[in-house]
């Protein structure tokens, strides 16, 4: 039997099981936990559909920066991951995609040289056969100091990858989950020809911590999806248990095939 969680939120005991059903979302207050990137793909993804590609990719140590190789090797071991990011194509309902998704259990999912570049390979995939894609930040806490500039590279590289693909009359849906931000948050994920966050997703480029560090403070909802969906910064803000009808239903209408069909 699953060990029962208790919520992070409101501190409510949740039978294991009951929380797996849930997709790791608590009953009672409706606090989205993390998925890691293979979870939110069977999630999200017709049976069967996902073929990976860039599997191969993994973080290196280049600036022999101090403890980030031991740091790349425990995140290895403790996700089975090579990466922070997993991509490959899928269908959902039967409409098929490019899908990314970062783990926020590998270095919060930040995003150096790899995540760059897988996210870049999901938009060129993308423009080579003509198929939408879909780009979940599955944290993305923004750029990783441990690769420096390359690191801070990446936000130019992803736009213009983006930019590449939308030239080629193709269809991006941003999938923002919680935490997104920093580097990731300005650039590929408010590129999206639709935004779509969970719920209570903090999503900025400046969080509270770091603003703290420079003595400033700011309302712990300014930063929330709900918040920015109100100011225009997002086009959804849909739970976990639709995520998938409505990216079905979005790819679907792209694809001039009826939504009846989704699921």
């Amino acid at each position: 039997m699953a060990e029962s969680i208790t919520c992070q939120k409101c501190q409510v005991d949740i039978d294991g099981e009951r929380f797996a059903a849930a997709a790791k979302v608590c009953p009672a207050c409706g606090h989205h936990f993390p998925l890691t990137a293979h979870e939110r793909v069977a999630l999200l993804v017709d049976d069967g559909s996902f073929e990976e590609f860039a599997d191969d990719l993994y973080s290196v140590d280049f600036l022999e920066f101090p403890r980030y190789a031991q740091r790349l090797e425990t995140y290895r071991e403790r996700t089975g991951l090579p990466s922070e990011m997993v991509t490959g194509t899928a269908c959902l309902a039967g409409v098929k995609a490019v899908l990314g998704v970062t783990d926020m259990h590998f270095i919060m999912g930040s995003m150096g040289s790899v995540v760059g570049e897988k996210i870049t390979r999901c938009f060129e995939v993308g423009v080579e056969h003509g198929l939408p894609v879909i780009i979940v930040s599955g944290s993305g806490a923004g750029a990783r100091m441990d690769e420096g500039t390359v690191a801070l590279m990446q936000m130019a590289k992803t736009s213009v990858a983006v930019r590449k693909h939308a030239d080629a009359g193709l269809f991006y849906i941003s999938v923002v989950t919680n935490p997104t931000m920093g580097g990731t948050a300005a650039s590929f994920v408010t590129l999206g020809h639709v935004i779509i966050s969970e719920p209570g997703a903090m999503i900025g480029f400046a969080g509270p911590r770091a603003r703290a560090a420079i003595g400033e403070k700011m309302p712990p909802e300014q930063q929330s999806a709900e918040t920015l969906m109100a100011n225009g910064m997002l086009d959804m803000v849909v739970p976990r248990g639709e995520m998938r009808t409505t990216l079905s239903d979005l790819l679907c209408f792209v694809a001039n095939k009826p939504p009846s069909q989704a699921l």
